[in-house]
Formats: structure tokens, C-alpha cells, sequence
């Protein structure tokens, strides 16, 4: 089904039972509905469930502009109050869960539960390797001036063919400035303000949302409980689908206090 909100085309599906309770699912950055497939079919019977497609993914359309996490905050929630969807229960993540953090932690938009798995928001603090390889980058950017006009943009695309990853490289020129911008926001400010109760789902060896984001989210979430999937990485909920959502499910089952 599409929405359109403002300049967006928003993709999304519905599972489920009517008149139940509401999970929303917000996937990582480019992740594909199908890989929540075991979770959605596990709820189904019990929970109306909705998941989308970021613009730029899937089948919903980016817009002509950069777009900050406040936008796609704002999106959702424009996505939630079109189809009346009050207080629902989001499962998020990875970049997800940055949409959440914010949803909830900054702008305070009702929720019922949080669940984030490999969560990211936290800034990373960078190697020496990558400091001084975005010095270069930045350096060898500014040379362009230098080169007639209609060479600089294959140089340009040069330079992410080098210094960009192979997901950065497939990104239009808006979604690159996106990608900067949203990697680059430390939600950690954020985290202190979430008002509902939060499950933190974390593999041990998580190489891209390492263990240590999620210890620091624990100390800062007001009301949170931690599960770590020891020699688990970043899709722990791919890799452990049934304890997973026992897990979630015995979590939305409990009395908020």
C-alpha cells in the first residue's frame, strides 16, 4: 500500500489482526521487509502489524532534497497520525532505532513499548585510520576546483569508488548527504528523555552497533532491560528468530509499572 505524505511515496504492509494491539516495525538503513518475515508471522495472529520502506528503499520514493533524522521522525509520525494508529509498540533496528530514540526521546510522541535490537544513535568515536582517511577525502574533494567543470564529477565519483563503502556507493547524491548528516548526529542526549518501558536485544559481537552502545543505553534509559545473544552479531534477530520473539512477546505481555 502507498501513503503519500507531503513529497514522499511511502510503501508500507499490513499484517495481521484487526482492532489489535499495533507493532510497528522499522527496519535498519536499506534493510528489506522480508527479513522480518519469522517475527511478523510469529505476532500476526495476535497484533495488527505494519512495516515500511524508507524513501529511497523498496518501493517508496526519496525525495529532491537531504533529509536529517528529524525528518524521518517526523515522517512516521505523520505515517502514524494518517491511519490513527495511537500508541503502538515499535520494534526497531539499527537505523531504526535512531528513529525511535528520536520519535520518542525528543519529540516525546506517545508509544506503548520500545524494543531495539542493535540499536544505533550513539557516535562512534573514530580511529586514527578513519580520521585520516576522511582528512584525505575532504583534501582531495577540494581539488576539483582545479579540473575543468565537466571532469569534476567523474572525479567526484572516483573518490567514493576509493574512499566510499560499496552500500555508500549505491546511494543517489541525496542520500549521501542524508547518510553523512544521520551518521554523524549523536542521539546519546536523547536516550536520558524515553519515556516507555525498553528492551535492549544485543549480539555480542556486534560489529557495527558494538556491545558497548548498548551498555551505555542501559545506564541512560529510564526504565530498560538488557538481553545480550552471546557469538551473535548485528541481526541477532535473524540469527536467534524463536528466543528472539519469545523474548519480545513476553515483554509486551507485562504490566507497565
Amino acid at each position: 500500500m502507498y501513503l503519500n505524505i507531503n513529497d514522499f511515496t511511502l510503501y508500507y504492509e499490513k499484517y495481521g489482526k484487526e482492532e489489535a494491539p499495533v507493532i510497528l516495525i522499522l527496519p535498519g538503513w536499506g534493510d528489506t521487509r522480508p527479513t522480518f518475515k519469522h517475527l511478523i508471522s510469529y505476532f500476526e495472529n495476535n497484533y495488527t502489524i505494519y512495516i515500511l520502506d524508507y524513501p529511497g528503499f523498496g518501493n517508496s520514493t526519496f525525495p529532491h532534497r537531504d533529509l536529517t533524522i528529524y525528518d524521518y521522525a517526523n515522517l512516521i509520525i505523520d505515517f502514524l497520525n494518517i491511519l490513527h494508529i495511537e500508541n503502538p509498540i515499535i520494534i526497531a533496528h539499527s537505523f531504526g532505532g535512531r528513529i525511535a530514540i528520536t520519535l520518542n526521546g525528543y519529540y516525546h510522541h506517545k508509544i506503548e513499548k520500545l524494543i531495539l535490537m542493535g540499536s544505533a544513535g550513539i557516535k562512534p568515536r573514530k580511529t586514527f585510520y578513519q580520521i585520516m582517511k576522511k582528512w584525505i577525502y575532504k583534501l582531495l574533494k577540494k581539488c576539483q576546483v582545479l579540473l575543468p567543470r565537466k571532469k569534476r564529477k567523474d572525479f567526484l565519483n572516483k573518490l567514493i569508488q576509493i574512499f566510499g563503502s560499496q552500500d555508500f556507493q549505491k546511494l543517489t547524491s541525496n542520500q549521501r548527504t542524508t547518510f553523512i548528516k544521520i551518521v554523524n548526529e549523536d542521539l546519546t542526549p536523547y536516550l536520558k528523555h524515553i519515556e516507555v518501558p525498553t528492551l535492549l536485544l544485543w549480539g555480542e559481537n556486534d560489529s557495527s552497533t558494538p556491545i558497548q552502545d548498548a551498555y551505555k543505553m542501559e545506564r541512560l534509559i529510564n526504565d530498560v532491560g538488557l538481553v545480550i545473544f552471546p557469538k551473535r552479531g548485528h541481526f541477532c534477530y535473524l540469527e536467534e528468530p524463536l528466543v528472539i520473539n519469545k523474548i519480545i512477546e513476553q515483554f509486551i505481555k507485562e504490566e507497565n509499572t
